[in-house]
């Protein structure tokens, strides 16, 4: 099992890697003045830009949503991967050699041979793609045009063709320098007594990507005859490819996926590329199984499935087959806490179908008409009994209750249960009873119930951890139509921004304000940590520092303080701006402590308590002496 990523390595990585290069592989960036650049939002739908990223600083904010961070955290949003899988893919991407604190991460050498094996995979896509337009690929371009995928729609999903013949791909990868090792490791070879050959030969390709856009492996129909093999025939099993965790059209469905918060899950590659050129570009399949666990835990990151809203769409055939993979879906459906949908065209037809015979409008209506899943789930239920009978009504009772039991809406069960008992001729009550026999009686293996008594005792306690980290840490947000709010924000995204322009004289001053917004303090924590370490110079080093000595409930704002234009278009106008604003910070903080002294003096008798009285009185007169020195330094 790996390891943490030692800091200083995260650290180096973030540094290291130009967040400008990596931004602009999302979005069209413009400058916004001296290094600064922004562009239109990734994470929500804007037509002006708001999003600005600050190479200098390392950071990003986007004042439309409020979305923020380092590079890092950005590519975890793009690309929904985990922290340490992040930091990685960016340190390999660099060159960069990670060490851990514990376990093992991943050598250099591995890192060097997946990346051998991602090379394999892109020089064979771009193989395959090639050979599509080739006179032997006929059959393949009548495969697409038949089904009404013309070229530009083919080199959108990079689909390509296998010429027929044992050894074509495997002479050219060979004759890029790839070894039999690292050939083999690939799964696109099959190996016999002569050793490899080519897995795929006369069929068409589909590239199976990652969520990054990377080619992990192959999907392939076979179109000719004399072909033996199946219908379909996928890479097997390899260090890249992992059938149980991949979604085919991912990489080109996760945003819109992440910003409609909406995902339709299809059969096939011709069907994902019906629905996106269809408009439904939400659209992803499985690739050879089942859409299981695995899926799920992706497609709820890719939609924040958090009980804020979010959909899950499934669309089968209507045949005997897809009704049994919408059941199995069902089976799935208490994982999500969106709400699952099915959706099935009135004659059975798939998308790609589907659009072929009535065109895109017809794909979007379908999935317009998706309807819960839970409905379809006790249609389809109730068809495997004879109604006719009385014993086959409650039977079909008994099989449907707990389906109706799981319906995540509380509200709608009552309206579900009068519905099904009019359709079975059967009294409420007595469906009624079924339901909450149901509820009391969940139908769970015992692995189940252990499983739920953890998730259900580890929601507890991260209940009462947040709870009680709420209590202890109350990081408000700061009421922006308070000046002071202002006055102090404006002050930190100088010292942020340009803490070389403070003074030792300020430098003493900002250690000793005390702010009125927790957010702020934390801000200014970190600030004050950063400075007793390093010399205040502008850049990464600065701002990471920043962010390692201040509480994480305020890293968002310090990357947003990172790239907050300041009103100054010249030095001499930052250098003047930056001393009133510390020059106004300073002054209500004197305001303040004359405050709480003038509540002392009242507090203080001057007969009974003449020197305390007298020292009041002292402070107050060189806190006001402070106060003016402050104003006459302002212009």
């Amino acid at each position: 099992m790996a390891g943490l990523i030692k800091r200083e390595d995260i650290d180096e990585v973030r540094s290291r890697t130009d967040i400008r290069e990596i931004v602009e592989g999302y979005v069209t960036l413009k400058s916004a003045g001296i290094g600064s650049f922004k562009g239109l939002c990734p994470f929500h739908d804007e037509r002006t830009p708001s999003f600005h990223v600050r190479p200098q600083m390392g950071t990003y904010h986007c004042f439309g949503c409020g979305e923020s961070g380092d590079v890092i955290s950005f590519v975890m949003e793009m690309d929904h991967t985990p922290f340490t899988e992040t930091v990685e893919k960016l340190a390999a991407r660099i060159g960069y050699e990670l060490h851990y604190e514990q376990g093992t991460g991943q050598t250099k050498e591995e890192v060097g041979r997946r990346q051998r094996l991602l090379d394999a995979h892109k020089i064979a896509a771009e193989f395959f793609q090639k050979n599509l337009y080739t006179p032997a690929a006929a059959p393949a371009q009548k495969f697409l045009g038949g089904r009404g995928f013309d070229p530009a729609s083919s080199q959108k999903f990079g689909v390509g063709y296998a010429p027929k013949g044992w050894d074509n791909l495997l002479k050219y990868l060979q004759n890029k320098g790839f070894t039999t090792d690292e050939l083999r490791a690939t799964g696109m070879f099959s190996e016999g007594n002569r050793g490899l050959y080519d897995r795929f030969r006369g069929r068409l390709v589909w590239p199976i990507r990652g969520i990054a856009g990377e080619t992990i492996g192959f999907g392939a129909r076979k179109l000719f005859d004399d072909d033996q093999g199946p219908k379909y025939l996928n890479t097997p099993e390899t260090q890249l490819y992992k059938k149980s965790q991949v979604l085919y059209g991912i990489d080109l469905a996760k945003r819109n996926i992440s910003r409609q918060k909406k995902i339709v899950v299809v059969e096939g590659y011709t069907d994902v590329m019906a629905a996106h050129l269809a408009g439904v570009d939400t659209a992803v399949a499985t690739c050879g199984t089942a859409f299981g666990t695995d899926h799920i835990k992706i497609v709820r990151r890719l939609i924040s499935d958090d009980g804020s809203g979010g959909e899950v769409i499934f669309t089968f055939d209507g045949d005997a087959a897809g009704q049994k993979a919408a059941l199995h879906a069902f089976a799935e459906d208490q994982r999500f806490v969106a709400q699952t949908y099915v959706a099935v065209a009135k004659d059975g037809m798939d998308p790609c179908d589907l659009r072929l015979a009535r065109g895109d409008a017809a794909v979007r209506s379908l999935i317009e008409s998706r309807r819960p899943l839970f409905e379809f789930a006790i249609d389809a239920t109730l068809a495997d009994f004879d109604l006719d009978s009385l014993e086959g009504r409650v039977r079909g009772m008994r099989a449907i209750a707990p389906i109706i039991a799981g319906i995540k809406d509380a509200a709608l069960r009552p309206a579900y249960v009068r519905q099904v008992a009019g359709q079975l001729g059967l009294d409420i009550g007595e469906v009624q009873r079924a339901v909450t026999y149901a509820l009391n009686h969940p139908q769970l293996s015992a692995s189940q119930k252990a499983e739920a008594a953890e998730a259900e005792r580890a929601a507890r306690q991260a209940g009462e951890e947040t709870e009680q980290r709420a209590q202890e840490n109350p990081f408000e947000q700061p009421d922006m139509s308070d000046p002071l709010a202002k006055l102090e924000r404006d002050a930190l995204e100088i010292v942020v921004q340009k803490p070389d322009y403070l003074s030792v004289e300020q430098w003493q001053e900002l250690a000793t304000v005390q702010y009125r917004y927790r957010m702020h303090a934390g801000v200014g924590q970190g600030i004050i940590g950063a400075a007793s370490t390093m010399a205040p110079v502008p850049g990464h080093a600065w701002v990471n520092t920043v962010r390692a000595h201040s509480p994480e409930e305020v890293h968002a704002l310090i990357a947003q303080l990172t790239v907050a234009p300041i009103p100054a278009r010249t030095v001499d106008q930052l250098v003047r701006y930056s001393r009133d604003i510390l020059n106004r910070l300073f002054e209500q903080q004197i305001t303040r402590q004359k405050s709480d002294l003038l509540m002392r003096l009242q507090r203080t008798n001057a007969a009974t308590e003449p020197e305390e009285y007298r020292q009041i009185q002292q402070q107050l007169l060189e806190l006001e002496m402070q106060r003016r020195k402050k104003m006459q330094g302002q212009d």
